[in-house]
């Protein structure tokens, strides 16, 4: 029978209205401004600030807290090189060899993407995320676990608000297929590349879309609606 955690008291201050507003409104305000961007900076950052990040994404909750993620950090050139080389290689038949569908690539045109990848070298940070489907245990068995893909994806919405948060950029990149990066990083079998974010300050001169956000009444319901 599994062993129960022990329990420990939990409290929060409990803050004034006010003060709870004004604290909700400067982290709405500060991420309202976070984009996604793929002109980078080759200035370097310190690796500790990549490391701080990583420490808040690990407080993400998770299913049965088994924490079913690795965060890798790349800054060697020579592997972000190859990376890119992989990522390429595959975006480019999705982009011109026919694997995304003709919806799927009109609606990506007014975002002016394409498969050239060039920030994969130029971001002197490259987090790559996998998602542990099962965990090895010392004595060589396996535990499955549960909700990856949601806890995983809760942990990266964390790190991306401490990179943003920070002063930092980053672009949350999916190569499809990307079989390619456990190979590159020599991850488990039982891990699974989840994300790819270069991470850095701007470019000079750098420019994103000029899009909009739904407003608030297009993306929320109270209640049993009407």
């Amino acid at each position: 029978m599994t062993e129960r955690y022990p329990f420990i008291p939990y409290q929060r201050e409990r803050l004034e209205p006010g003060e709870m507003a004004r604290r909700a409104a400067q982290f709405q305000e500060a991420m309202a401004n976070r984009r996604s961007l793929r002109e980078f900076s080759s200035d370097p950052v310190p690796k500790e600030l990549i490391e701080t990040a990583i420490r808040v994404a690990g407080g993400a909750p998770s299913g049965a807290n088994r924490q079913p993620w690795t965060f890798v950090l790349i800054d060697d050139p020579a592997l972000k090189s190859a990376i890119r080389n992989a990522a390429e290689a595959e975006e480019r038949q999705n982009y011109e060899g026919g694997r995304f569908p003709p919806e799927w690539l009109e609606a990506l045109a007014p975002l002016g993407t394409f498969w050239h990848k060039s920030f994969l070298e130029t971001a002197p940070w490259l987090v790559v995320v996998f998602r542990q489907d099962q965990n090895r245990a010392a004595d060589g068995s396996t535990e499955k676990n549960y909700y990856v893909s949601e806890s995983v994806g809760i942990a990266c919405g964390f790190f991306i608000a401490a990179i943003h948060q920070m002063g930092l950029a980053t672009l949350t990149h999916t190569p499809s297929p990307m079989g390619f990066l456990r190979e590159l990083l020599n991850r488990p079998v039982q891990e699974k590349p989840y994300l790819l974010l270069p991470i850095g300050f701007p470019a000079e001169g750098a420019v994103v879309p000029d899009i909009s956000r739904k407003s608030l009444d297009e993306i929320v319901q109270w209640n049993a609606g009407s």
